[in-house]
């Protein structure tokens, strides 16, 4: 990590270095203005998480110079293979423009593009605290040091710092258990020119996307239940008694279960995305079902309205008016999201309970 002095100042602090913080620095970058990107974890991730760019991330990407590098790295034009209570029923071609790639390869094509540009990523550097003046915003570390910027920018996520320091209210709900089991494995014998999925007619079921660029698989299942009816957390053994249960397939072994998470409903929104001179951006500002794979999205298509309002902000004379339209834009897109993203989650739980049906029913 860098030096951070309390003198140093920059156009604008951002707190967080996923797709949403990265694409923000980049574009400002591009656009002229200094900017810092400070990340609480100890480096990079390699994590597959989100893991699709829609045609409008891809565009955006063209003017950022980075889309001919992720289209080389990530794949198109996955066949979904449906199977139900154990049989291969049909193969659903998907081809709506997007792209299949992992959130970490995303990072890592963001963070070259940035360091070659002359940016890098302060990993290591918690904020705990900022203030704001009429002049600009100070960011508090956890090391004792101290950032002066004009700006700052919370991309920091669904737990966002950021948005905890400056008191803004995370409206919706949570639902109480998680409903998914999600991780990154491997998968000898496994083909991997499909997105496999498997669901029953009782419910339930596993789903195992092949990454690009690498040899292992995102897995999606339904979560084991204890004794006691709870779900289960997630272990590479639990993986594999659930890949045993619903795909009946013999001699296949999952191995190198490099992330385990788990996931639940969560459908809430920033009561606002500005405060003064500090910005939410992404999941500090919203989350949302997974249907559709819009996260990763939405958060890119934040970060560019929010580097369009930062710029001007920054050289010319209307900065009020750019920055209060960065709220006035987004905030509004982010109730669409949230109601559009629960009405495709809804689809796909009711689509897998028939043969042949699956997650493209969320597709649009």
């Amino acid at each position: 990590m860098t030096d951070m002095t309390a003198g140093a100042t920059t156009g604008v602090l951002i707190a967080g270095a996923g797709p949403t913080g990265l694409t923000l620095a980049l574009d400002l970058t591009l656009r002229g203005a200094s900017v810092r990107v400070l990340d609480q974890r100890s480096g990079p991730h390699r994590e597959s998480r989100g893991k699709g760019l829609t045609p409008d991330s891809l565009e955006l990407f063209a003017r950022l110079g980075v889309e001919e590098r992720m289209s080389a790295v990530g794949a198109r034009g996955l066949v979904l293979r449906k199977y139900f209570d154990g049989a291969h029923v049909r193969d659903t071609p998907t081809g709506d423009g997007g792209l299949l790639i992992g959130q970490w390869q995303v990072e890592e094509i963001l963070r070259e593009r940035l360091a070659g540009l002359g940016v890098r990523v302060e990993y290591g550097a918690r904020v705990t605290g900022l203030t704001q003046d009429p002049a600009g915003v100070t960011a508090r570390l956890a090391d004792g040091g101290s950032v002066r910027a004009g700006y700052a920018a919370g991309c920091d996520g669904g737990h966002s710092t950021t948005r905890g320091l400056l008191g803004i209210p995370f409206e919706g709900y949570t639902e109480e258990k998680p409903t998914m089991v999600v991780g990154d494995v491997r998968a000898p014998g496994l083909s991997r020119a499909y997105w496999h999925q498997w669901f029953t007619s009782e419910g339930g079921g596993i789903m195992l996307c092949p990454m690009p660029g690498t040899d292992t698989f995102q897995l999606q299942a339904a979560p084991e239940t204890g004794g006691d009816g709870e779900p289960l957390p997630p272990t590479l053994e639990g993986f594999q008694r659930l890949f045993d249960r619903y795909t009946g397939i013999p001699g296949i072994r999952l191995t190198e279960a490099t992330w385990l998470s788990s996931w639940r409903v969560n459908v809430r929104r920033a009561a606002r995305m500005r405060e003064g001179r500090v910005f939410l951006a992404g999941d500090a500002a919203h989350v949302h079902p997974i249907a559709g794979g819009l996260g990763m999205n939405t958060g890119i298509q934040d970060a560019a309205a929010l580097a369009r309002a930062l710029a001007t902000a920054l050289t010319g004379p209307a900065a009020a008016a750019a920055l209060d339209g960065y709220e006035a834009e987004r905030l509004p897109a982010a109730e669409r999201l949230l109601a559009d993203t629960s009405e495709r989650h809804r689809r796909v739980r009711a689509a897998v309970r028939e043969p042949g049906r699956g997650t493209e029913a969320g597709m649009s």
